[in-house]
């Protein structure tokens, strides 16, 4: 029949579906069950690509609305890694390089943060799940209404112990170096050292010492959505012995199988960290 389904086009629809929906799920499950008998990440990064490709094939263009759909994906990335026992993630959602793009879709990143930051602050469950909230990046490049509730959802969280969620904004991996030798070089100027002493005492420990958050320990797998397969300057000194993973998938319908894959994949490499 022109211009629509036929019944039985319908019919075969609606009987499939459940079908379709019952294999996912046990296919999920034996995903879940092969992850969960073998060791975990304790540091997941993930690079939060493909927020503008999934409106394009949508058809969403306000940009608050674009980054809307990315933000509230972070409510699942906190579940499910709660539920798997994963200790630490880091999200990368915004670098100096997007900086270039339109001031619009700059607010609108912007802006979804800030709501979604709110929103945690308010959210009983944070507190359940044990999430705490932190940020790395150069702040001067981020509005004080942002900021300030950034600020707000460390303070709220700051507690809790079974999760750390770790926001890259404003970041840039070669920013990161760049501030860290900054730092190190002020310290050791303050001391009083002459240049040579200080060109003595300059090693990747030392730098190390100055990163964002020194105390954070390397990503064991990193993950980036959208197909595209680079790092972008994403945790440059860190990253060095990080496993991979790029998935196609668009980073607001990521899924948790999508997860689990990226996991098993990290279990099944032998890691051996340039021996």
């Amino acid at each position: 029949m022109a211009g629509g389904m036929t019944w039985m086009q319908k019919s075969w629809r609606w009987a499939a579906a459940p079908v379709w929906r019952l294999v996912y799920g046990l296919y999920e499950r034996q995903l879940e069950e092969q992850v969960r008998a073998l060791p975990m990440p304790g540091h997941v990064g993930i690079i939060l690509d493909g927020n503008r490709r999934h409106a394009r094939g949508t058809g969403i263009q306000e940009p608050n609305a674009i980054y809307g759909l990315g933000a509230a994906k972070l409510d699942d990335i906190l579940s499910w890694s709660v539920d798997l026992g994963i200790r630490m993630v880091t999200l990368w959602v915004f670098s100096p390089d997007n900086l270039r793009r339109p001031e619009a879709e700059i607010g609108g990143i912007f802006g979804a943060v800030e709501t979604k930051m709110r929103a945690l602050v308010a959210d009983p469950h944070i507190r359940h799940k044990g999430v705490h909230i932190t940020a790395i990046g150069r702040r001067d490049l981020l509005p004080p209404s942002l900021l300030d509730a950034i600020d707000a959802a460390e303070a709220a969280t700051r507690g809790n112990d079974q999760l750390t969620v770790t926001l890259a904004i404003g970041y840039g991996g070669r920013e990161e170096i760049a501030d860290a030798v900054r730092a190190l070089l002020e310290d050791y100027a303050a001391q009083g050292l002459s240049a040579a002493e200080v060109a003595a005492l300059v090693s990747p420990e030392t730098i190390r010492q100055h990163l964002y958050l020194a105390s954070m320990p390397d990503p064991d797998l990193i993950v980036r959505t959208s197909g595209e397969t680079r790092l972008s300057g994403f945790m440059l000194w860190q990253s060095v012995h990080s496993e991979l993973y790029f998935c196609d998938v668009n980073w607001p319908v990521m899924r948790r199988i999508d997860y689990l894959r990226a996991i098993r994949a990290y279990q099944r490499r032998e890691r051996r960290f340039g021996v």
